[in-house]
């Protein structure tokens, strides 16, 4: 039953019976589509008593709402909105709510939306999933129910550092590991530990929402072009950066991998300041389709100059909304001395779930699985694209959920994506990564020397999907 007295506010001064003003309430929340057909109303016993009138008052509102046909009377259950099929549109169209703005419309999506962060959970276990949580809830005892530490539970920050050890070769030790709600918390949380006013530099294409995030900081920031190595050290060192934010295994949007060198000329760069920092975002490591896995910036530092960030978003699910960060003993001092009252973002259950999933191995076997079905689709795009070889150079295939096209022929990124969208299929541009310090656009005149690059999602596609949507694409770009 909604709580609907609440919202009645009776004047006796208005000039009209309270039983009218009760009756015209109701009727209008009707008339809205605020109370659905066959929505239970309060009692009239409970209604008089709330709104401190008479029962005889409630009465005659109700009875007139059901003489005119708004609520139907059950007996020994009470009043219902009658069917009320139609009525909101036609008082539309009669003249009602005129004055109210109309909502923006929303253009629908496109079928085929090959989106570079969409990811397949058509084979998660949520029987695995729904097991462990029942277990632990079974077993629940008092303390899962406390606060717990800032930090995030000792025991799954242990097994987050030997996972860390064992896939991605960070060294670290489970005190120095931060638990927290998404990726977003985790950079608000660095703020604090941080400081104001703090210089950063930024890989430019970049992760657009990190850039907002450290803008709304008012950090001033420095845009650092790549190459094909990765951000170029010696534009970094030009700017008078204390923070440097990369994606050396994987760089989103370009793809590009880190070579070794280049790595050891960013932590060079570090190492020339007391207060430098390397903020490694290791947002998809898990996937790579050629080569072994690459080592984590984190695992060459020698010095504490690299702040780890990771998540299980990608690997598991969006919505298990956990993230980690590793913190060097510098920064861990400084975060417990300052920072440590901020209270964990993570529900201890649901730190309790992830802890059994990734300790008792259904982690390792469905990430074990999902590389097998990301492979085949990764393997399905490229084979889909030999098509596309004279007019698109592809590249960023070897890792992550997207792979990159840029063209040969000299169109622009706004027509391929309109001609792409007259398909009913969605695509994305480099552009749109692409960001100027002044205003986070590009200049027209950068944009007319940059050749045209379309990125292409498939994690969150059927192959079906990959198949139809290349296909329509392939008539309108190439044929």
């Amino acid at each position: 039953m909604r709580e609907l007295p609440i919202h009645i506010q009776l004047d006796p001064q208005n000039g009209k019976t309270l039983y009218e003003q009760i009756y015209e309430y109701i009727r209008e929340e009707i008339r809205k589509g605020n109370l659905l057909q066959d929505e239970r109303l309060p009692s009239a016993r409970f209604l008089s008593d709330y709104l401190q009138v008479s029962r005889t008052t409630v009465d005659m509102a109700y009875g007139q709402l059901v003489a005119e046909g708004y609520l139907v009377a059950r007996p020994k259950r009470g009043y219902f909105v009658s069917t009320t099929e139609g009525l909101y549109h036609m008082e539309m169209e009669a003249g009602w709510e005129k004055e109210k703005p109309p909502l923006a419309q929303r253009k629908p999506g496109c079928r085929y939306d090959f989106s570079p962060t969409a990811i397949d959970m058509s084979h998660f276990p949520y029987a695995t999933w729904k097991k462990i949580t029942r277990n632990i809830l079974v077993d629940a005892r008092s303390q899962m129910f406390a606060l717990g530490e800032p930090q995030g539970d000792l025991e799954l920050r242990r097994t987050i550092c030997r996972y860390l050890h064992g896939s991605r070769g960070v060294n670290c030790e489970p005190e120095q590991i931060i638990v927290g709600a998404g990726n977003d918390f985790l950079l608000l949380l660095l703020e604090k530990i941080l400081g104001r006013h703090v210089h950063v530099a930024m890989e430019n294409p970049t992760y657009i929402r990190a850039y907002k995030i450290f803008r709304s900081f008012a950090y001033p920031i420095s845009l650092i072009p790549m190459d094909d190595k990765g951000i170029r050290v010696d534009r970094l060192r030009e700017s008078d950066a204390q923070i440097a934010y990369v994606m050396p295994s994987h760089q989103y949007p370009t793809g590009i991998s880190m070579p070794i060198g280049r790595r050891m000329e960013l932590l060079r760069w570090a190492a020339e300041g007391q207060e430098r920092y390397l903020i490694e975002d290791d947002y998809d490591s898990e996937f790579r389709y050629k080569g072994k896995p690459l080592p984590s910036l984190q695992a060459s530092d020698r010095l504490g100059h690299v702040i780890y960030i990771g998540t299980f978003s990608k690997a598991i699910a969006p919505a298990i909304r956990v993230s980690y960060m590793v913190l060097p003993y510098p920064l861990l001092e400084k975060y417990r001395r300052e920072c440590s009252f901020f209270s964990s973002t993570v529900s201890r259950i649901d730190q309790t779930i992830l802890n059994e999933f990734i300790r008792d191995g259904y982690f390792e076997r469905y990430l074990n699985k999902m590389r097998k079905e990301y492979r085949m689709k990764h393997d399905l795009l490229l084979g889909e694209l030999k098509a596309f070889e004279k007019d698109f150079a592809v590249s960023g295939g070897s890792a992550g959920l997207h792979i990159l096209l840029k063209d040969l022929r000299g169109r622009s990124e706004e027509i391929l994506a309109q001609e792409a969208e007259s398909e009913d299929v969605k695509v994305y541009c480099m552009s749109a990564f692409q960001m100027k310090e002044s205003d986070m656009e590009m200049t027209n005149e950068k944009k007319q020397k940059s050749p045209a690059t379309m990125i292409l999602g498939y994690g969150g596609m059927s192959e079906e999907e990959i198949k139809e949507g290349i296909h329509r694409l392939k008539k309108i770009w190439i044929e």
